[in-house]
């Protein structure tokens, strides 16, 4: 179809098309004059995300994603938050608003729940695209309470986003309070079984045992290893003395002997210058070999007894060896059962450390708690409450008006083109050479032409119309 076509179906129905788009038009203007005004009031929260928590004083990654702030509209938007806006504004004593809910559900539900889900049905929420901003709308018949429903979803939902934040910060703080009380106990149980430790064992806290005994016995051990030594010296000492008690050094050494030896050289040498003089019966001979003899008697019995306490000190060396040897066997002893003794305390020093630090860190986490559980701030704030809106936002009766002109227009063409589709009739000439197959020779002017308009196609046309002897080559002669 042609524009020539479609502006000659126009022209041949335009009453049809004017009525169809005259009653569309009117029934949008009807339409935007009928239905109620409608008032909407919009309140703007914004959202922090960059400031550090108050209590922990960090700032959490969670905050900053896309889908935080789509959590901040899903949490306005529930019921919970519609439900604390009925009990704010008491819509629950409204007779009317009560008849209505007996007679769409017949009592059945919640009145509450209903009521929030009426409120949600004119609530909007919008987040701004490229900041942390939230714009609260709703509407309503009556700006006053599209105001102050408006206002009402802000403060439940800042009051509601300190509820869950409130929420499970006591429950932790009551977790962590139970905790710490067992802690507690723990920590006392713990300290009491360390200090009947002690005291059965006469331990000191401050004193340091074990290094004393340990000194002690280094010391011991080293008067074992002198003892040894000095007992290694006696015994060789005394094997000495058992074999040639004269070669002994104690006896070589010693004053006394020292002094026999010399005493029987000298008579020995004197009963030799006497044994020259005098015979081997004269009295002073006899007298000075008896002498001799006295002195060597007394030299045998100073070695004899000079032997004898070599073998006595060896003894009470022996002696002092061996006592010192028992107590330094009991030192040891004693040296392991007080690190026994120590290594006991010290898992029990361990214990009373190890709940003392969990007890701390506890108590640390519920004093943090405790403060979050007290916290009714929240990182929202209302940045322009709702005020009373002055106009309608709808209907938009312009708008209506220029969308009933444009479907009457759409209307009115379709219904133009599906009556041609009914009802086909010739307009043009490309209708004829179309309908007949032929070209068109010649136009009559007048009221010829005007009657061959109202021809239908597939009718045919009469002999006056193309002419008696039309030829394709010379077009017929034009009447005037």
């Amino acid at each position: 179809m042609t524009a020539r076509q479609f502006l000659a179906i126009l022209r041949a129905r335009w009453r049809l098309a004017a009525g169809v788009f005259f009653i569309c038009l009117g029934s949008a203007v009807a339409i935007a004059f009928l239905l109620p005004r409608q008032y909407s009031a919009s309140a703007s929260i914004v959202i922090d995300v960059k400031s550090p928590d108050p209590i922990a004083g960090m700032v959490f990654p969670a905050l900053s994603l896309p889908s935080y702030m789509a959590t901040q509209v899903d949490i306005i938007e529930s019921d919970r938050v519609a439900v604390k806006v009925v009990r704010a504004l008491r819509m629950t004593d409204n007779t009317a608003m009560r008849t209505q809910w007996q007679e769409a559900t017949d009592g059945a539900g919640s009145f509450e729940i209903w009521l929030a889900n009426l409120l949600q049905k004119s609530l909007d929420v919008k987040p701004s695209r490229e900041s942390n901003m939230l714009h609260v709308t709703f509407k309503s018949v009556d700006p006053r309470f599209s105001a102050a429903v408006a206002n009402a979803f802000v403060k439940s939902y800042i009051d509601t986003t300190a509820e869950l934040r409130v929420g499970p910060a006591r429950q932790y703080a009551s977790f962590f309070d139970e905790r710490a009380k067992q802690l507690l106990d723990a920590v006392e149980k713990a300290q009491t079984r360390l200090s009947e430790f002690q005291r059965s064992n006469g331990i000191l806290g401050n004193e340091e045992r074990l290094d004393v005994e340990m000194a002690r016995l280094n010391e011991l051990s080293s008067q074992l290893v002198n003892l040894q030594a000095i007992r290694a010296e006696s015994q060789g000492r005394e094997a000495a003395a058992r074999a040639t008690p004269d070669q002994l050094q104690d006896v070589i050494s010693h004053p006394v002997v020292a002094n026999l030896r010399t005493e029987i050289l000298r008579q020995q040498a004197k009963l030799e210058e006497m044994g020259t003089r005098f015979g081997d019966s004269h009295p002073q001979l006899i007298e000075q070999r008896a002498l001799v003899a006295e002195l060597n008697l007394k030299m045998r019995q100073e070695t004899e007894r000079l032997s004898r306490s070599v073998a006595i000190s060896n003894g009470i060396n022996g002696s002092r060896e061996a006592q010192v040897r028992g107590s330094l066997e009991a030192q040891r002893t004693k040296v392991l059962k007080t690190k026994q003794l120590r290594d006991e305390m010290a898992v029990l020093q361990r214990e009373v450390e190890h709940s003392q630090r969990a007890y701390d860190a506890v108590m640390t986490r519920l004093n943090l708690t405790s403060l979050e559980s007290q916290n009714t701030l929240t990182n929202a704030t209302v940045l322009v409450p709702a005020s009373e809106p002055a106009r309608p936002s709808s209907p938009q009766r312009l708008l209506i008006t220029l969308l009933g002109m444009l479907v009457g227009g759409c209307l009115a063409v379709a219904v133009v083109l599906l009556r041609e589709a009914t009802d086909r009739r010739v307009r043009t000439l490309e209708d004829v050479s179309r309908s007949l197959g032929l070209p068109v020779l010649g136009r009559m002017l007048g009221r010829e032409s005007r009657s061959l308009l109202g021809v239908r196609r597939g009718h045919p046309i009469p002999s006056r119309v193309i002419g008696p002897s039309a030829s394709p080559t010379r077009p017929a002669a034009a009447r005037p």
